[in-house]
C-alpha cells in the first residue's frame, strides 16, 4: 500500500466519508427517536423504506459510475451525503413524513456508496496481484476503525453539547473531509478506475 499513492489516498478518503456512512447506519433510529420524537412504529417503517430503496439505488449508482467513472460518482454521492446531513439538521420534531423522505434518500445512496467504494478499492489493486486478501484487509480495518471513530465522535459531541443535532453537523464535516480526500486521490498519477 505504501508504494501505491492513489490507493493510499483513497483509503484515507474512504476512512473519512465512511465514518459518516457507518455512523448514520448505527444512529439513524436513535436520532429519530430521541431527537425528533418519531414514534417507534414509524421508525420501523423508515428502516424498511431505507432497505427497500437501497436496491434500486445500488443499480442506479452502478449505471452512473459506468458513465462518470468510480471517483466522480463517489464524489457526487459524498456531496449528496453532505446535503442529507444538513437536511437532517433542519428536520422538525415529529416530522414523520420528512423523516421518511430523508430515509428514502439515505437508502438510495447508502448501498451504492458501499458497493462502489469496495469496487473502487478492488480496481486500485495492481493487476496480477495474487495476495488480494492483504489489500482487502486494509480496506476492512479502515472500515471498522471508521465506524468506531464515527460513533465515538457522534456520542462525544452529543455529550458535550447536549444535543444530537450538533453531532449531525459533525457528520457533514466527515463527508467534507472524505470529499477532499477523493479529490486528492483522483489527482494521483496512477491510472483512474
Amino acid at each position: 500500500v505504501k508504494k501505491l499513492p492513489r490507493l493510499k489516498r483513497f483509503l484515507l478518503s474512504f476512512f473519512f466519508y465512511n465514518m459518516g456512512v457507518q455512523t448514520v447506519m448505527l444512529v439513524a433510529a436513535l436520532y429519530g427517536k430521541s431527537e425528533l420524537e418519531i414514534p417507534t412504529e414509524n421508525l420501523i417503517i423508515a428502516i424498511l423504506i431505507i432497505q427497500l430503496i437501497a436496491i434500486p439505488g445500488a443499480f442506479a449508482i452502478s449505471r452512473l459510475s459506468s458513465r462518470l467513472g468510480n471517483f466522480k460518482t463517489l464524489m457526487v454521492l459524498v456531496v449528496l451525503w453532505i446535503f442529507l446531513c444538513v437536511a437532517a439538521y433542519f428536520l422538525p420534531k415529529g416530522g414523520i413524513y420528512e423523516f421518511y423522505a430523508l430515509g428514502a434518500a439515505v437508502g438510495f445512496i447508502m448501498g451504492g456508496i458501499q458497493s462502489l467504494s469496495r469496487s473502487t478499492h478492488a480496481k486500485l489493486i495492481p493487476e496480477g496481484t495474487k495476495d488480494t486478501v492483504s489489500f482487502f484487509s486494509f480496506y476492512d480495518v479502515t472500515e471498522k476503525i471508521a465506524a468506531v471513530v464515527g460513533i465515538f465522535s457522534f456520542g462525544y459531541i452529543t455529550e458535550l453539547t447536549g444535543s444530537q443535532i450538533n453531532s449531525v453537523l459533525a457528520l457533514a464535516i466527515f463527508f467534507i473531509l472524505g470529499l477532499l480526500g477523493l479529490l486528492y486521490a483522483n489527482a494521483a498519477k496512477e491510472k483512474a478506475p
